[in-house]
């Protein structure tokens, strides 16, 4: 699909199918940029993320319509669980494909992949860990987490079957960053589309036909992590290119790195655990359930409207992570002014979206005129002014733990998804009421591009004075 543009591929293309495969990658992300094959390269990784959005979407569309708002109120309750799943998850793929895709770049094939193996082993333990925990103490965790009596037994339903398939949730992420930085986006793009659909399939068989209630939504999503999870099993074990599986070496120095590089990552979702707790909580205070409802659909339509953002920024990681290896500094350069270009636009248009669709996209999960969607409603047209701002902090995050620069990539996401929001949940809904509420995120989005402005300031001489190697 992608032009090979270094000449030393001509040389040993002619020799064996395996060999050409290893230039194929490395070309791949050696190539020289511009906004129509960088957005080439991402597209299958926006797409993918933007389509996980839809599907989860589905999801809680199902639960409200054929269950009722309190199942989806409880789905947000233990939201923070699946937060820290994802977390981990995320953590150890961006962390870890950043080590990986430099270790490429410096042409330490042996090292990538003894890397890789041991990131995807550390997920499975982990998964298998959080399990165990999970189950035995999983009422406490429910309590603790604010559910109200009628509450309780949705959330216990649901958050049982969520974490007997939490070492495949951590894998699937892991799996699909890990495919980007094999040079197979597409691949990883095909087998989301197939999670997708066989989750929204079985979301359908479940809770419409079989009235399984909200313990076939859980169903439906632990069988849709499986089908990236398993398929990436196969793939890296029988893969003929880069990076495959090996027996891995217990290298802590690998294991810090990449929690430590993707701490900011992991310090993102923990956040958003803490900072939906707060929301819950809050609304649960001077609502109820309704107004749990209600964040609940403003959350999941935000994962999806920042999907676009997540999506090109996972897809570019690895393009910046192999001009940093190879000490590429003119391309490192050129890549994150075309990268701000796209952000600039993108969110312009996805603010626009959001204030023109928002009524739209509320009526899709409850009733017009219903107190749900009311609140909903005027919540998202203050909510939508967070897409303006919001590209940009999760770009230069997403940049600097590239860079392998997880200290500043942790504080920005730190300050960012909990710092900011909590300073705001805790002062601007005494003096607002619900609407402090709600301008809580645009606030904090507003705080934080400041600081990343701020931060890129700081830190582009120690990038830019690097020797170019090309």
């Amino acid at each position: 699909m992608y032009r090979k543009i270094n000449k030393m591929s001509d040389v040993y293309y002619s020799e064996n199918h395996e060999q050409d495969n290893l230039y194929e990658q490395d070309n791949l992300l050696a190539q020289r940029f511009n906004l129509f094959t960088l957005l080439k390269f991402a597209f299958p990784t926006i797409f993918m993320m933007i389509f996980m959005g839809l599907y989860t979407i589905v999801d809680t569309i199902f639960v409200s319509r054929f269950i009722n708002t309190n199942a989806l109120s409880a789905i947000n309750i233990v939201c923070p669980i699946i937060n820290l799943i994802v977390g981990i998850g995320t953590m150890l793929a961006t962390g870890g494909s950043a080590i990986v895709a430099r270790k490429m770049g410096n042409g330490d094939i042996e090292g990538a992949n003894k890397a890789f193996s041991l990131i995807v082993l550390s997920g499975v333990v982990i998964g298998v860990i959080i399990t165990g925990i999970g189950i035995v103490f999983m009422d406490y965790i429910i309590i603790w987490l604010g559910a109200s009596e009628v509450l309780i037994k949705y959330c216990r339903s649901y958050l049982f079957i969520i974490l007997v398939f939490a070492s495949a949730n951590i894998l699937q992420v892991l799996f699909q960053c890990l495919f980007v930085t094999a040079g197979k986006p597409q691949f990883g793009l095909w087998l989301v589309l197939g999670a997708g659909c066989a989750n929204i399939i079985l979301d359908y068989v479940f809770i419409a036909l079989l009235q399984m209630g909200i313990s076939g939504a859980a169903l439906a999503t632990g069988v849709g992590y499986l089908i990236p999870t398993i398929s990436g099993m196969v793939f890296f074990s029988k893969n003929k290119g880069l990076l495959k599986f090996c027996i891995p070496r217990l290298d802590k120095r690998i294991l810090f790195e990449a929690c430590f590089n993707g701490s900011s990552e992991m310090v993102g979702q923990l956040s958003t655990a803490v900072t939906t707790f707060l929301f819950n909580a809050m609304m649960m205070k001077l609502i109820g359930e309704d107004g749990v409802a209600a964040i609940t659909i403003i959350i999941y339509s935000q994962f999806l409207l920042t999907s676009l953002y997540i999506g090109f920024s996972m897809g570019v990681a690895p393009i910046i992570s192999y001009n940093y290896g190879s000490e590429n500094n003119t391309q490192l350069n050129h890549v994150f002014k075309i990268c701000i270009l796209f952000i600039s636009v993108a969110s312009l248009l996805v603010f626009i979206f959001s204030i023109s669709c928002s009524p739209i996209i509320v009526e899709i999960f409850s009733q017009r005129g219903s107190r749900v969607y009311e609140i909903a409603r005027s919540g998202f047209y203050i909510f939508s002014f967070s897409f303006i701002f919001c590209g940009y902090n999760i770009f230069t995050s997403s940049m600097f733990t590239a860079l392998s620069n997880g200290k500043v990539s942790a504080i920005l996401s730190f300050l960012r998804t909990f710092g900011f929001i909590t300073i705001g949940l805790l002062i601007l809904p005494n003096i607002l009421n619900i609407n402090g509420i709600w301008l809580a995120v645009p606030s904090a989005e507003i705080l934080t591009l400041f600081l990343t402005i701020f931060c890129i300031c700081k830190y582009k001489n120690r990038y830019k004075d690097r020797k170019s190697t090309r």
